[in-house]
């Protein structure tokens, strides 16, 4: 079973990216979260990897960090819940958030994951309340340093989340491209920028 991956980054989709090692390209699906936050192609990235075998395939899911990893490991253990349905919660809030809903059991929180409705996110209260706490963090952070950005209400970089989300970017997903953008202009620069810019700055960032 391969655990975990080192070695340049190839290309990066939507849900994947191919990882060059010595010459071969492993296919590593992750969450978008994840593609958000990995390192550029042609740069060296590291991930926590779970092999899924099946009798017609063998998938590689991949995570920046090992609390990511083993959040998914035990979202898969609620009956109903695979692989793919474990990766898209984790594209749609952060470990913590997830967390802390499944903690308090908040259903209203837990439907709004990909996939996850009433029924689902009930279950998933019941089985796992006391299975997380653990991993109950601060904000995630970013490749290469840094951290996801947060936002005063009102300000350029909270409507800048905001225009992203609506563009259909997970919270997640949209603070850590801000967060590069953050670290790629100095927090001072970041602070003076218009919206727009931001946004711009942003998508960049996510292609």
């Amino acid at each position: 079973m391969i655990a975990t991956l080192t070695g340049k980054v190839f290309s990066k989709g939507f849900d994947r990216a191919v990882v060059d090692v010595a010459g071969v390209g492993y296919e590593v699906l992750l969450s978008t979260d994840c593609i958000a936050r990995m390192p550029e192609n042609g740069e060296e990235a590291f991930f926590y990897i779970h092999t899924n075998v099946r009798e017609d395939a063998i998938t590689l899911y991949g995570f920046l960090e090992e609390k990511e990893k083993e959040l998914f490991l035990i979202l898969k253990t609620v009956s109903g819940i695979g692989p793919k349905l474990a990766l898209a919660m984790l594209s749609g809030l952060r470990v913590g958030e997830i967390c802390r809903a499944i903690s308090g059991g908040d259903i209203k929180r837990l439907t709004t994951l990909p996939g996850v409705g009433k029924k689902t996110a009930e279950r998933i209260c019941v089985d796992l309340k006391d299975k997380v706490a653990h991993l109950i963090s601060g904000s995630v952070p970013l490749a290469g340093g840094g951290s996801m950005v947060s936002a005063v209400a009102g300000s350029a970089a909270a409507d800048a989340i905001s225009a992203l989300m609506n563009l259909g970017y997970p919270d997640s997903v949209a603070r850590g491209a801000l967060g590069k953008v953050k670290k790629q202009l100095g927090e001072e620069a970041f602070a003076t920028q218009k919206v727009e810019v931001l946004i711009r700055e942003a998508l960049r960032a996510l292609a």
